[in-house]
């Protein structure tokens, strides 16, 4: 028996338990089958109107198709949206299985954030990176997972290529180039370019197909190409030139936005108050740490006890400077990363951490037409594809880059450093947190998956190595994990400044540089991520906060006894829902 599962029992004074047994399982069954056949609905006519998001599902019965991105096709999503609140308003969802309330308060939480979204916010009209990251899924999904043999992903993409000019014709009818922020007609036309480079890609693997198929798919490309190009004149002719639009949302749209992203009860002003007290509490345990690692160095700051704001700064830039003196080479972060995914992997199974999965994981550079948001990432595979490998995305130090950009960037991503984004995106982290997830029997839980849940679990995942002592607990190391904290801390506080207060470049960089420790380079990259997204950097935080604070309810009881083990694969066996929802299918109270 699981403890955790059973710690207290929740007694439904619902109307069905006023049922007898039988004949409540069987009014939950029939409830479930409803509820059940509209959550198939949804999802089934989600995937005709975008192919690309089956393809990444693992559902490959549409590899062949491409949909559109014009304005009609974002008003029939709206629409499915409509139909499919109106149907769930007719489930009594006391009569639901536990598991399937937690669902269904999921769906209504998308489906009211889809309408919301086309009827308010827009983006299909003002934000050229939600077109752009279509576009590139639908021939990097083909090519980047041996989901089936070569020859038949390769006529899958023939089709798709050939789909590419009117495809990104749609794009270009529903875009307003005077609602479009300058910062994204900017990075969207150099991601645009990255698309030739992945019609290359499948381009390269020609010799699998032969004669008249081969001959098909080099039409295709050149096709591809030709619209690639058409699109991109457009970019820099018309996008770039018109953009008018304004990249801050303001507190009304934001608020909307930030409630339906994190389902959360959190307040924008309570995750600002949240993350200016923490910021100086973690400040403060790492200035205990610094006057550790500089006690007795020759050059050192002195280290009192009570220092003022002066010189507590520069206790901790001094020793920052011995974290960012470790750095992998400009062009070794790939071999340093595999590395420490090898070790933490071992780790995390000889201290019993978590159950490891099975499921191949895979460090690469990210594709050029992913590039210019953020530094890494975990690409996992679709809940139908989930024996196809994760990739843990890097992206690489630009050539063009000076060697003093490079050394700014590997100051940043030193050594520890590095470790901390292997175990935040890969080991025990996204990888493994998505690899358990996807073993999770519901489509509508992996569709709509919790952004806090999942951020926050890698950024929680970070402490428990911490914690465990990885790295033979060394102070440095924990030095870089606090200082990541900042970064998460700086998040979402950079996000709601950005959106709402106004906040300036100068203002911005300010609080990345000085108070959380970034590097120029990475403050710079992170201020056009506040500019070109919105809602999704708070997710770090808030869900960090969240996981501990569940982690610390559930330890309480047991003590010393309890099974860190044991926790973390039930956590994990419930999919990705938000925290809260979690929260009540281990403790047995009410799913609201």
């Amino acid at each position: 028996m699981n403890p955790f599962l059973n710690r207290r029992l929740f007694l439904s004074l619902s109307a069905a338990a006023l049922l007898p047994a039988t004949a409540q399982a069987q009014a939950t069954n029939a409830t479930d089958a409803a509820f059940d056949q509209i959550a198939q609905a949804w999802l089934d006519e989600s995937i005709r109107l975008s192919p690309p998001f089956a393809t990444s599902l693992g559902d490959h019965r549409f590899d062949d198709q491409l949909g559109d991105l014009g304005p009609a096709s974002w008003h029939a999503r709206s629409a499915l949206a409509r139909r499919a609140l109106e149907a769930l308003g007719d489930i009594d969802r006391s009569a639901l299985s536990r598991e399937r309330q937690v669902d269904a308060a999921l769906l209504d939480n998308s489906l009211r954030g889809d309408i919301w979204t086309h009827d308010q916010l827009q983006a299909w009209a003002w934000d050229p990176l939600v077109h752009n990251e279509y576009a590139g899924s639908a021939l990097f999904s083909l090519i980047a997972r041996e989901f089936a043999p070569l020859p038949e992903r390769l006529r899958a993409a023939t089709a798709r290529m050939q789909g590419f000019p009117a495809l990104l014709a749609s794009t270009r009818d529903a875009l307003d180039p005077e609602r479009v922020p300058e910062i994204h007609a900017q990075t969207v036309s150099g991601q645009n370019r990255g698309l030739a480079s992945l019609v290359d890609m499948v381009l390269a693997e020609a010799p699998a197909l032969s004669g008249a198929e081969r001959t098909r798919l080099i039409e295709a490309g050149r096709i591809a190409k030709l619209g690639i190009a058409a699109h991109q004149q457009w970019i820099d002719d018309v996008l770039v030139p018109g953009a008018q639009g304004d990249y801050r949302l303001g507190p009304d749209l934001y608020d909307a936005k930030l409630a339906f992203a994190l389902n959360s009860r959190l307040s924008r002003a309570e995750i600002k108050e949240q993350g200016e007290r923490e910021m100086a509490r973690v400040r403060d345990e790492m200035y205990q740490i610094a006057r550790q690692v500089l006690e007795g160095r020759e050059g050192a700051p002195e280290t009192p006890r009570r220092p003022n704001a002066e010189q507590r700064q520069a206790v901790l830039n001094a020793a920052m400077e011995l974290v960012y003196a470790d750095r992998p080479s400009r062009n070794g972060l790939v071999e340093a990363a595999e590395t420490m995914l090898a070790n933490a992997t071992q780790f995390v199974r000889d201290r019993n951490l978590v159950t490891v999965p099975d499921e191949p994981v895979r460090i690469v550079l990210t594709p050029e037409f992913q590039r210019g948001v953020a530094v890494a990432y975990c690409d996992s595979p679709g809940p139908l594809d989930r024996e196809q490998p994760t990739f843990y995305k890097i992206s690489p130090i630009p050539e063009g880059w000076s060697d003093a950009q490079a050394e700014s960037f590997l100051r940043e991503y030193n050594t520890r450093a590095l470790e901390g984004v292997t175990v935040h995106e890969a080991m025990p982290g996204h990888y493994l947190q998505l690899a358990h997830a996807n073993r999770y029997p519901s489509m509508v839980r992996a569709v709509l998956a919790s952004g806090p849940f999942i951020e926050g679990w890698a950024c929680y995942a970070q402490d428990v190595m911490v914690e465990a002592g990885h790295l033979d607990g060394d102070p440095l190391y924990r030095l870089a994990n606090l200082k990541f904290l900042l970064r998460v801390i700086a998040n979402a506080l950079l996000d709601i400044g950005v959106h709402v207060d106004e906040m300036t470049r100068d203002e911005a960089m300010r609080m990345m540089t000085e108070d959380a420790f970034q590097q120029e380079s990475e403050a710079a990259g992170k201020w056009i991520r506040a500019q070109l997204s919105s809602a999704q950097l708070p997710t770090y935080f808030v869900g960090w906060r969240e996981h501990w604070a569940l982690r610390r309810e559930m330890q309480q009881p047991g003590g010393e006894s309890f099974d860190m083990k044991a926790y973390h694969d039930t956590l994990l066996g419930f999919g990705s829902p938000p925290v809260r929802y979690a929260r009540a299918l281990m403790t047995g109270d009410a799913i609201s």
